[in-house]
Protein backbone atom coordinates (compact mmCIF):
# COMPACT_ATOMS: atom_id res chain seq x y z
CA UNK A 1 0.00 0.00 0.00
CA UNK A 2 1.71 3.15 -1.32
CA UNK A 3 1.76 6.43 1.42
CA UNK A 4 -0.79 7.90 -0.25
CA UNK A 5 -3.34 4.83 -0.24
CA UNK A 6 -2.08 4.54 3.69
CA UNK A 7 -3.44 7.98 4.58
CA UNK A 8 -6.58 7.82 3.01
CA UNK A 9 -7.62 4.61 4.95
CA UNK A 10 -6.70 6.41 7.86
CA UNK A 11 -9.21 9.37 7.32
CA UNK A 12 -11.93 6.68 6.45
CA UNK A 13 -11.59 4.88 9.78
CA UNK A 14 -12.97 8.36 11.41
CA UNK A 15 -16.46 8.35 9.94
CA UNK A 16 -17.87 11.21 8.40
CA UNK A 17 -20.75 13.12 9.87
CA UNK A 18 -24.41 11.80 8.35
CA UNK A 19 -25.50 12.25 4.82
CA UNK A 20 -26.12 15.62 3.66
CA UNK A 21 -29.73 17.15 4.72
CA UNK A 22 -29.93 14.89 7.98
CA UNK A 23 -28.57 17.87 10.25
CA UNK A 24 -25.21 17.32 10.32
CA UNK A 25 -23.87 19.05 7.01
CA UNK A 26 -22.18 21.74 7.88
CA UNK A 27 -20.09 19.77 10.07
CA UNK A 28 -19.44 16.96 7.15
CA UNK A 29 -18.22 19.95 4.34
CA UNK A 30 -16.19 20.97 7.48
CA UNK A 31 -14.40 17.68 7.35
CA UNK A 32 -13.81 17.50 4.20
CA UNK A 33 -12.23 20.71 3.82
CA UNK A 34 -10.11 19.77 6.60
CA UNK A 35 -8.79 16.42 5.01
CA UNK A 36 -8.42 18.53 1.50
CA UNK A 37 -6.74 20.82 3.39
CA UNK A 38 -3.88 18.49 4.72
CA UNK A 39 -3.17 16.75 1.36
CA UNK A 40 -5.68 17.86 -2.11
CA UNK A 41 -5.33 14.35 -3.73
CA UNK A 42 -6.00 12.32 -0.59
CA UNK A 43 -9.19 14.82 -0.15
CA UNK A 44 -10.11 13.81 -3.64
CA UNK A 45 -10.28 10.69 -3.24
CA UNK A 46 -12.11 10.75 0.41
CA UNK A 47 -14.84 12.91 -0.81
CA UNK A 48 -15.64 10.19 -3.48
CA UNK A 49 -15.40 7.32 -1.41
CA UNK A 50 -18.10 9.60 0.63
CA UNK A 51 -20.24 9.79 -1.89
CA UNK A 52 -20.30 6.30 -2.98
CA UNK A 53 -21.90 5.66 0.66
CA UNK A 54 -24.23 8.18 -0.07
CA UNK A 55 -25.21 7.85 -3.45
CA UNK A 56 -25.78 3.92 -2.62
CA UNK A 57 -28.09 4.95 0.19
CA UNK A 58 -30.12 7.34 -1.97
CA UNK A 59 -30.63 4.42 -3.94
CA UNK A 60 -31.89 1.82 -1.36
CA UNK A 61 -28.18 -0.05 -0.84
CA UNK A 62 -27.23 1.75 2.41
CA UNK A 63 -25.34 -1.35 3.03
CA UNK A 64 -23.01 -1.17 -0.49
CA UNK A 65 -20.11 0.13 1.18
CA UNK A 66 -18.10 -2.12 3.20
CA UNK A 67 -15.05 -0.91 5.73
CA UNK A 68 -11.92 -1.72 4.22
CA UNK A 69 -12.84 -0.58 0.97
CA UNK A 70 -12.36 2.74 -1.60
CA UNK A 71 -14.97 3.66 -3.71
CA UNK A 72 -14.26 5.77 -6.76
CA UNK A 73 -17.64 7.18 -8.66
CA UNK A 74 -16.64 7.00 -12.48
CA UNK A 75 -19.49 8.56 -14.47
CA UNK A 76 -17.62 10.77 -16.77
CA UNK A 77 -19.81 10.28 -20.25
CA UNK A 78 -17.77 12.26 -22.98
CA UNK A 79 -18.51 11.23 -26.68
CA UNK A 80 -15.60 8.79 -26.38
CA UNK A 81 -14.38 6.27 -25.26
CA UNK A 82 -17.56 4.69 -24.33
CA UNK A 83 -18.39 1.80 -21.56
CA UNK A 84 -20.77 -0.23 -22.49
CA UNK A 85 -23.39 -2.90 -20.48
CA UNK A 86 -24.70 -6.25 -21.27
CA UNK A 87 -26.92 -8.45 -20.35
CA UNK A 88 -25.36 -11.51 -19.12
CA UNK A 89 -28.09 -14.39 -17.62
CA UNK A 90 -29.25 -12.95 -14.41
CA UNK A 91 -26.42 -10.14 -14.46
CA UNK A 92 -24.49 -7.73 -16.59
CA UNK A 93 -20.88 -7.80 -17.81
CA UNK A 94 -19.04 -4.71 -19.01
CA UNK A 95 -17.24 -4.24 -21.70
CA UNK A 96 -14.97 -0.71 -23.07
CA UNK A 97 -12.81 2.19 -21.81
CA UNK A 98 -13.99 4.29 -18.83
CA UNK A 99 -12.00 7.71 -18.53
CA UNK A 100 -11.10 10.59 -16.11
CA UNK A 101 -11.06 7.30 -13.24
CA UNK A 102 -10.26 8.70 -10.04
CA UNK A 103 -7.75 6.63 -8.16
CA UNK A 104 -7.74 3.74 -10.80
CA UNK A 105 -5.11 1.90 -9.74
CA UNK A 106 -6.24 2.71 -6.48
CA UNK A 107 -10.23 1.93 -5.49
CA UNK A 108 -11.21 -1.26 -4.55
CA UNK A 109 -14.66 -0.43 -5.62
CA UNK A 110 -16.12 1.88 -7.64
CA UNK A 111 -20.06 3.06 -9.07
CA UNK A 112 -19.84 3.64 -12.84
CA UNK A 113 -21.89 4.68 -15.83
CA UNK A 114 -22.35 2.56 -18.91
CA UNK A 115 -23.95 2.47 -21.94
CA UNK A 116 -26.85 0.27 -22.95
CA UNK A 117 -27.03 -0.24 -26.85
CA UNK A 118 -30.36 -0.37 -28.43
CA UNK A 119 -31.26 -3.98 -29.43
CA UNK A 120 -33.47 -2.86 -31.90
CA UNK A 121 -33.12 -0.18 -34.99
CA UNK A 122 -34.63 3.18 -33.89
CA UNK A 123 -34.53 2.37 -30.07
CA UNK A 124 -32.82 4.39 -27.85
CA UNK A 125 -29.36 3.95 -25.65
CA UNK A 126 -29.70 4.09 -22.14
CA UNK A 127 -27.03 4.46 -19.44
CA UNK A 128 -27.01 2.33 -16.26
CA UNK A 129 -25.00 3.07 -12.63
CA UNK A 130 -22.93 -0.07 -11.68
CA UNK A 131 -21.09 -1.03 -8.87
CA UNK A 132 -17.71 -3.01 -9.77
CA UNK A 133 -15.36 -5.04 -7.56
CA UNK A 134 -12.25 -3.58 -9.63
CA UNK A 135 -10.37 -7.03 -8.38
CA UNK A 136 -12.61 -8.77 -10.71
CA UNK A 137 -10.87 -10.51 -14.12
CA UNK A 138 -10.91 -7.59 -16.82
CA UNK A 139 -10.37 -4.64 -14.75
CA UNK A 140 -7.14 -2.76 -16.36
CA UNK A 141 -5.96 0.58 -15.81
CA UNK A 142 -4.84 1.89 -19.02
CA UNK A 143 -0.99 2.99 -18.72
CA UNK A 144 0.22 6.67 -19.55
CA UNK A 145 -3.48 7.83 -19.88
CA UNK A 146 -3.64 10.84 -16.89
CA UNK A 147 -0.75 13.68 -17.82
CA UNK A 148 -1.66 16.14 -15.35
CA UNK A 149 1.05 17.87 -13.14
CA UNK A 150 -1.40 19.37 -10.61
CA UNK A 151 -3.22 16.26 -8.95
CA UNK A 152 -1.06 13.87 -10.56
CA UNK A 153 -1.26 11.65 -7.97
CA UNK A 154 -4.62 10.97 -7.76
CA UNK A 155 -4.29 8.46 -11.01
CA UNK A 156 -7.29 9.65 -12.70
CA UNK A 157 -6.33 7.93 -15.81
CA UNK A 158 -8.73 5.40 -18.04
CA UNK A 159 -9.75 1.70 -17.15
CA UNK A 160 -10.14 -0.86 -19.34
CA UNK A 161 -13.14 -3.32 -18.88
CA UNK A 162 -13.36 -6.81 -20.79
CA UNK A 163 -16.53 -8.79 -19.78
CA UNK A 164 -16.49 -7.49 -16.42
CA UNK A 165 -18.94 -8.71 -14.05
CA UNK A 166 -21.19 -5.52 -12.05
CA UNK A 167 -24.72 -4.86 -10.19
CA UNK A 168 -26.90 -2.89 -11.75
CA UNK A 169 -28.08 -0.35 -8.94
CA UNK A 170 -30.32 2.15 -11.39
CA UNK A 171 -30.74 4.03 -14.07
CA UNK A 172 -28.07 7.06 -14.77
CA UNK A 173 -31.77 9.45 -14.28
CA UNK A 174 -31.81 7.60 -10.99
CA UNK A 175 -28.25 8.35 -10.02
CA UNK A 176 -28.77 12.11 -11.63
CA UNK A 177 -31.85 13.12 -10.70
CA UNK A 178 -31.17 13.25 -6.72
CA UNK A 179 -30.66 16.18 -4.32
CA UNK A 180 -28.00 13.98 -3.21
CA UNK A 181 -25.98 14.67 -6.36
CA UNK A 182 -26.39 18.16 -6.22
CA UNK A 183 -25.81 18.20 -2.61
CA UNK A 184 -22.28 16.10 -2.86
CA UNK A 185 -21.28 18.69 -5.73
CA UNK A 186 -21.30 21.46 -3.36
CA UNK A 187 -19.29 18.94 -0.92
CA UNK A 188 -16.81 18.47 -3.81
CA UNK A 189 -16.61 22.88 -3.34
CA UNK A 190 -16.08 22.26 0.41
CA UNK A 191 -12.95 20.47 -0.74
CA UNK A 192 -11.54 23.04 -2.93
CA UNK A 193 -12.12 25.39 0.13
CA UNK A 194 -10.03 23.42 1.59
CA UNK A 195 -7.20 22.86 -0.78
CA UNK A 196 -7.84 27.04 -1.43
CA UNK A 197 -7.44 27.60 2.48
CA UNK A 198 -3.90 25.96 2.76
CA UNK A 199 -2.61 27.87 -0.49
CA UNK A 200 -3.48 30.96 1.18
CA UNK A 201 -1.59 29.44 4.15
CA UNK A 202 1.61 31.09 3.29
CA UNK A 203 0.04 34.53 2.70
CA UNK A 204 -1.66 35.33 6.04
CA UNK A 205 0.94 33.56 7.39
CA UNK A 206 3.46 36.18 6.06
CA UNK A 207 1.41 39.26 6.35
CA UNK A 208 0.70 38.95 10.02
CA UNK A 209 4.27 39.80 10.53
CA UNK A 210 5.09 42.80 11.76
CA UNK A 211 7.10 44.22 8.87
CA UNK A 212 5.14 42.88 6.18
CA UNK A 213 4.54 45.30 3.16
CA UNK A 214 1.23 46.88 2.38
CA UNK A 215 1.08 45.47 -0.73
CA UNK A 216 1.33 42.05 1.03
CA UNK A 217 -1.01 42.59 3.35
CA UNK A 218 -3.36 44.42 0.99
CA UNK A 219 -3.61 40.74 -0.94
CA UNK A 220 -3.60 38.70 2.50
CA UNK A 221 -6.65 40.69 3.72
CA UNK A 222 -8.58 40.38 0.06
CA UNK A 223 -8.62 36.74 0.52
CA UNK A 224 -9.17 36.53 3.31
CA UNK A 225 -12.16 38.25 2.73
CA UNK A 226 -12.93 35.85 0.15
CA UNK A 227 -12.25 32.99 2.43
CA UNK A 228 -14.53 34.27 5.21
CA UNK A 229 -17.24 34.90 2.23
CA UNK A 230 -16.49 31.68 1.08
CA UNK A 231 -17.30 29.36 4.28
CA UNK A 232 -19.87 31.67 5.45
CA UNK A 233 -21.63 30.77 2.03
CA UNK A 234 -20.31 26.64 2.47
CA UNK A 235 -22.22 27.03 5.92
CA UNK A 236 -25.55 28.81 5.50
CA UNK A 237 -26.20 26.56 2.30
CA UNK A 238 -25.52 23.31 4.95
CA UNK A 239 -28.28 24.84 6.69
CA UNK A 240 -30.48 25.55 4.00
CA UNK A 241 -29.89 21.91 2.91
CA UNK A 242 -30.90 20.87 6.37
CA UNK A 243 -33.82 22.52 6.18
CA UNK A 244 -35.36 21.17 2.83
CA UNK A 245 -33.21 18.22 1.80
CA UNK A 246 -35.54 17.39 -0.94
CA UNK A 247 -36.15 20.27 -2.79
CA UNK A 248 -34.04 19.10 -6.08
CA UNK A 249 -34.90 22.56 -7.88
CA UNK A 250 -32.76 24.28 -5.29
CA UNK A 251 -29.88 22.07 -4.44
CA UNK A 252 -29.14 22.55 -8.49
CA UNK A 253 -29.32 26.01 -7.82
CA UNK A 254 -27.34 25.66 -4.69
CA UNK A 255 -24.80 23.85 -6.22
CA UNK A 256 -24.31 25.20 -9.17
CA UNK A 257 -23.84 29.32 -7.27
CA UNK A 258 -21.77 27.59 -3.98
CA UNK A 259 -18.97 25.67 -7.12
CA UNK A 260 -18.99 28.67 -8.87
CA UNK A 261 -18.15 31.22 -6.17
CA UNK A 262 -15.47 28.77 -4.58
CA UNK A 263 -14.03 28.50 -8.10
CA UNK A 264 -13.92 31.48 -8.57
CA UNK A 265 -12.51 32.18 -5.22
CA UNK A 266 -9.84 29.32 -5.63
CA UNK A 267 -8.47 30.90 -8.73
CA UNK A 268 -7.93 34.23 -6.78
CA UNK A 269 -6.39 32.94 -3.81
CA UNK A 270 -4.16 31.17 -6.25
CA UNK A 271 -3.15 34.58 -7.99
CA UNK A 272 -3.18 36.87 -5.25
CA UNK A 273 -0.61 34.39 -3.21
CA UNK A 274 1.80 34.53 -6.46
CA UNK A 275 1.64 38.01 -6.85
CA UNK A 276 2.38 38.61 -3.38
CA UNK A 277 4.91 36.01 -2.40
CA UNK A 278 6.41 36.15 -5.79
CA UNK A 279 8.10 32.67 -7.03
CA UNK A 280 9.52 31.36 -3.85
CA UNK A 281 6.91 29.36 -2.81
CA UNK A 282 6.44 27.88 -6.21
CA UNK A 283 9.88 27.29 -6.03
CA UNK A 284 11.32 26.13 -3.14
CA UNK A 285 8.11 25.02 -0.97
CA UNK A 286 7.37 21.49 -2.67
CA UNK A 287 4.73 21.02 -0.73
CA UNK A 288 3.33 24.48 -1.55
CA UNK A 289 3.78 24.56 -5.34
CA UNK A 290 2.28 20.72 -4.90
CA UNK A 291 -1.21 22.44 -3.43
CA UNK A 292 -1.09 25.11 -5.93
CA UNK A 293 -0.84 22.72 -9.26
CA UNK A 294 -3.28 20.16 -7.60
CA UNK A 295 -6.19 22.98 -6.94
CA UNK A 296 -5.57 24.28 -10.20
CA UNK A 297 -6.45 21.24 -11.83
CA UNK A 298 -9.43 19.87 -9.28
CA UNK A 299 -11.24 22.96 -9.58
CA UNK A 300 -11.51 23.11 -13.35
CA UNK A 301 -14.49 19.96 -12.61
CA UNK A 302 -16.54 23.17 -12.14
CA UNK A 303 -17.38 24.42 -15.71
CA UNK A 304 -16.84 27.48 -15.31
CA UNK A 305 -19.08 30.13 -17.39
CA UNK A 306 -20.84 27.16 -18.57
CA UNK A 307 -22.15 26.57 -14.95
CA UNK A 308 -22.73 30.48 -14.22
CA UNK A 309 -25.04 30.56 -17.20
CA UNK A 310 -26.92 27.08 -16.31
CA UNK A 311 -28.00 28.90 -12.75
CA UNK A 312 -30.38 31.63 -13.89
CA UNK A 313 -31.73 28.99 -16.52
CA UNK A 314 -32.36 26.17 -13.40
CA UNK A 315 -34.41 29.08 -11.56
CA UNK A 316 -36.49 29.99 -14.82
CA UNK A 317 -37.66 26.22 -15.73
CA UNK A 318 -38.25 24.96 -11.88
CA UNK A 319 -40.07 28.34 -11.60
CA UNK A 320 -37.93 29.53 -8.84
CA UNK A 321 -37.08 32.96 -7.28
CA UNK A 322 -33.94 34.84 -6.69
CA UNK A 323 -34.78 35.32 -2.96
CA UNK A 324 -35.21 31.69 -2.92
CA UNK A 325 -31.63 30.75 -3.62
CA UNK A 326 -30.11 33.70 -2.33
CA UNK A 327 -31.94 33.47 1.27
CA UNK A 328 -32.04 37.18 2.16
CA UNK A 329 -35.70 37.96 2.75
CA UNK A 330 -35.23 40.53 0.18
CA UNK A 331 -38.75 40.06 -0.88
CA UNK A 332 -39.75 41.37 2.98
CA UNK A 333 -37.86 44.73 2.11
Amino acid sequence: MTDLLHEVHEQLHTPLPELPGRGETQARWRRLAGITAQNTVVGRLYEAHADAVAIGTDLGYPELVSAGELWGVWAAEPPTPVLTATRSGAGWTLSGTKPWCSGASMCSHALVTATVLPDSPGAAAQKLLFAVNLSSPGVTPVPETWHAVGMAASDSGWVSFEQVTATALGTHADYLERSGFWHGGIGVAACWYGAARAVAAPLLSRAAAPKASSLLRAHAGAAAAGLTAGWALLSSTARAVDDDPHNLALAKAQAFAVRTYIDRLAAEIIDRSGRALGPGPLASDAIHAQRVADLSVYIRQCHAETDEAALPAVLAEHGLGWDQLIGDGHDTW
